[in-house]
């Protein structure tokens, strides 16, 4: 047994820990970039701290996924205003930006150096600015990973900037923030939470650490996500989820993850659709399409019984098979009401375009078992 594991220099995790940022960020420069969502007012409680502390921010907002071109723009106006480390505050498209900024004001060049697939592929040279991750959604796991998802508009894909040293200074949860989402957005995110407990559970890189952390997360979102959709403000519920979104990220960071994030990128590069929303539409599908192929393929592999382990963790029955979790992720995102992949425009045509580019994917590589064209085909079918 040889694994690694590697997170953030520092995790701190709490109600209300939003207001120990001020002297925490203080201990890491006094210009920050501030990087937030299209509302840049929501982001005028952390500027207050900040200056309160004497720290001089610069805003800079992030419209929606973010890309190649808006990473660039982020570093040239931290690069004008001299600021020495950089705060993302909001999901995972803000987070992501703030460490590729991050990565590139003390790296030379520019993203394509480093992207991986469409890119040169370069290893970053030096560590990363300071940067501060604050996650406003309860899924991505971002603030604990080292790599940030980037859109290349030009290759119709997103791929990922990717270094140990990306990991973030710190990472504060504070499971406030995320009171006021809205209940499509907390489905799509906690969704994307509960895959990310799934996927490097029985991925071929799973080690005791990971797999820890994906008991876990998979328990709390189980028991949570539907009380967090429904009741927005429910305290318990939130907390069970920011959890569940931070174990899916230290796990996903240490791990590997599959063939429903080996779809994702392809399909959030070529279609409008939320990396969340692809998620919770093809857990279940690749869920059973991986028990059936392995059922025929690899009878004896252990991640056969892991599948069965996460019906039980999931529908708390200590009967339940593999089918069953199945079942009952499929029941879950119809109650979350999650759309087909056809709302955001992709067509049967689309299908033989996004299949290559999605077994090339490094999620892919971390699928439990190599899954045949036509099995790939058939789960976006059911996807539309």
């Amino acid at each position: 047994m040889k694994f690694e594991f590697a997170t953030a220099t520092r995790i701190i995790f709490g109600p209300g820990t939003l207001q120990e940022i001020g002297p925490l960020a203080a201990e890491l420069g006094k210009r920050a970039l501030l990087i937030g969502g299209s509302t840049p007012t929501r982001l005028t409680p952390l500027q207050e701290l900040l200056q309160a502390q004497g720290i001089t921010t610069t805003i800079f907002s992030v419209p929606g996924e973010p890309t190649v071109d808006l990473v660039l723009a982020g570093v040239q106006q931290a690069h004008a205003d001299a600021c020495d480390f950089v705060i993302g505050m909001g999901g995972g498209s803000v987070i992501d930006t703030g460490k590729a900024i991050a990565a590139l004001l003390t790296n030379p060049g520019e993203p394509l150096d480093y992207l991986e697939v469409v890119g040169r592929g370069q290893a970053l040279s030096r560590a990363s600015a300071p940067c501060i991750a604050i996650p406003t959604t309860a899924g991505t796991g971002a603030e604990v990973t080292r790599n940030a998802v980037l859109g290349a508009p030009e290759h119709h894909v997103k791929v990922s900037m990717r270094s140990p040293s990306m990991l973030p200074t710190l990472a504060l949860i504070d499971p406030e923030l995320t009171y006021g989402l809205p209940p499509d957005v907390t489905a799509s995110t906690g969704l994307d939470a509960l895959t990310q407990c799934m996927e490097p559970y029985v991925s071929n890189k799973a080690n005791p650490l990971t797999d820890a952390l994906c008991r876990e997360g998979m328990q709390r979102a189980a028991r949570s996500l539907r009380r967090a959709f429904q009741q927005g403000s429910d305290p318990a519920a939130r907390a069970d989820m920011a959890v569940a979104g931070l174990c899916g990220g230290l796990a996903l960071a240490n791990a590997k993850l599959g063939a429903v994030h080996g779809f994702a990128g392809p399909l959030g590069g070529m279609f409008p659709v939320p990396h969340g929303v692809v998620c919770a539409r093809l857990l279940p599908l690749v869920m059973a399409t991986n028990v059936r192929a392995l059922q025929e393929r690899a009878p004896d592999a252990p991640m056969l019984a892991r599948y069965d382990e996460i019906a039980r963790i999931v529908t708390g029955d200590p009967t339940a098979r593999a089918a069953d979790g199945v079942a009952w992720v499929q029941a879950l995102g119809n109650e979350l009401h999650v759309p087909p992949l056809a709302r955001f425009g992709v067509t049967a045509a689309d299908i033989p375009k996004v299949i290559p580019k999605a077994q090339r994917a490094g999620s892919m590589q971390g699928n439990p078992l190599v899954l045949t064209p036509e099995e790939l085909t058939q789960i976006l079918q059911q996807a539309l």
